[in-house]
């Protein structure tokens, strides 16, 4: 299930809640206070101020509502305070910027539905910036010509059905291997490390998908993979304050963005050379067996037909995103299934109902990747929403809503078999990735 399950992250794959901010609270605030606090002052008071705003909790000068996001699990806070405040629609503010908290479906069909449109595009981010070539990827993109295209080769060209279905006899031989490895080890009586076997797995298939082959990574590299994955899940405290242009510098943030992007930059060098020598060769593989830089590549060939040339940071960008996108998501999804099914010591009778279920308790993103109001104000739920407002939406809390779902907090994958909602995405009571994009993932559900 690796790269698949990129339902992907593309789009909304991307907030795991696990590291939200990067640096120590108190002491990067602590450096700051003084001088954001003209210029705060300087920016509030040309800011419209909108008297509607939904209900959130109490702000602190400066930080806002930072101190109450701080820790593992924000999506955890985020309900708790959406309860006491919402609890389906919640302004909060962090840093210098505004937010909005969705945790109920008829919230999040007003933003990722009817207002979808005003609601499309992405807040700036620094990790985006600089991993990703300048925000080149998809995921992170904001909306605009770029955004539109590389959709459009995505869901046409990239995570096609018949592209996902090339891809089966990675998926077999993969997983294959990973029984072996555990019949052995049980016939041995051996303890395993199922996180890191489950990891293996997913990255050689994300490899031997997106690169032609089994990438040999070393461990070091694979450091930096998982800390770019991190660094890209959350918000540093830089993107908090952007006022400030010197805080990233600072702190040693940018640096360490820096030094990450140039050892994958190395990586996707590699690949991508070895890739066009075997073009050159004539050793191209057929329609079936092209991995996804050599579809990539294909589309910089027919340049005169796209609408946006297909450069070489763009193709590192995309291919950089599927890869984090299928090591992380697909991973996040299976040991959670794993570790819900250990504890619970009923037989299961669906593989459907269990991967349904545990998207549905632990989503690969309990935050979706904000979205941004890039036009004028937007009114949800009878509330204002101003220009240039983030907007969270809680995947996690919607879909332990107790309206929707008996015993909300319950493994219990039977429930998916008399159940009426659509768990695709065009009813907002379950969401595990994006709704309003084909869903690669379900592809594997069926």
């Amino acid at each position: 299930m690796s790269l698949i399950s990129i339902e992907y992250y593309l789009r909304q794959n991307m907030i795991s809640c696990s590291s939200f901010f990067d640096i120590p609270f108190l002491f990067t605030l602590a450096t700051i206070l003084v001088v954001t606090l003209f210029i705060l002052k300087q920016k509030l008071s040309k800011t419209a101020v909108v008297s509607n705003l939904p209900p959130g909790p109490w702000k602190l000068p400066i930080i806002g509502n930072i101190h109450q996001m701080s820790g593992d699990q924000p999506h955890r806070r985020l309900r708790d305070l959406s309860l006491k405040h919402g609890p389906d629609v919640m302004s909060l503010q962090l840093g210098e910027l505004p937010y909005i908290v969705i945790s109920t479906p008829e919230a999040a069909k007003l933003v990722l539905k009817t207002h979808d449109l005003a609601f499309s595009s992405r807040p700036h981010l620094l990790a985006a910036d600089i991993l990703f070539y300048g925000c080149k990827d998809i995921a992170l993109a904001p909306y605009g010509d770029h955004w539109r295209q590389m959709r459009k080769i995505a869901t046409m060209e990239l995570l096609s059905a018949k592209r996902v279905q090339s891809f089966r006899h990675i998926r077999e031989e993969e997983v294959s291997k990973l029984v072996a490895s555990l019949t052995t080890a049980a016939a041995s009586g051996q303890p395993v490390n199922l996180s890191r076997m489950l990891s293996t797995v997913t990255s050689s298939i994300t490899s031997r998908a997106a690169f032609g082959k089994a990438q040999e990574l070393t461990d070091s590299f694979m450091v930096v993979v998982d800390n770019m994955s991190e660094s890209v899940s959350g918000f540093g405290i830089s993107d908090l304050y952007p006022s400030f242009k010197l805080l990233p510098v600072l702190t040693g943030f940018k640096a360490k963005l820096e030094k990450m992007s140039k050892a994958s930059d190395s990586v996707l060098d590699q690949v991508i050379d070895e890739h066009r020598a075997r073009r050159r060769a004539g050793r191209k593989g057929d329609d079936e067996r092209e991995d996804l830089v050599d579809v990539l590549l294909d589309l910089q060939e027919k340049h005169n037909v796209l609408g946006i040339p297909i450069t070489i940071e763009v193709i590192k960008a995309v291919t950089l995103e599927m890869f984090l996108a299928g090591i992380e998501t697909s991973t996040t999804v299976l040991e959670w299934a794993m570790s819900a099914m250990i504890r619970d010591s009923r037989v299961l009778q669906k593989a459907q109902q269990e991967v349904r279920q545990s998207l549905r308790l632990h989503p690969p993103l309990p935050l979706l990747i904000p979205r941004e109001n890039r036009d004028g104000k937007v009114e949800l739920n009878s509330y204002e929403v101003p220009a240039n407002t983030s907007v969270l939406v809680n995947a996690w809390a919607i879909n332990r809503d107790p309206r929707y779902w008996t015993e909300a907090e319950r493994f219990f994958p039977e429930r998916f078999m008399d159940f009426p909602i659509d768990y695709k995405g065009t009813e907002l009571q379950f969401i595990t990735l994006v709704p309003e994009e084909g869903c690669v993932l379900e592809l594997l559900l069926q």
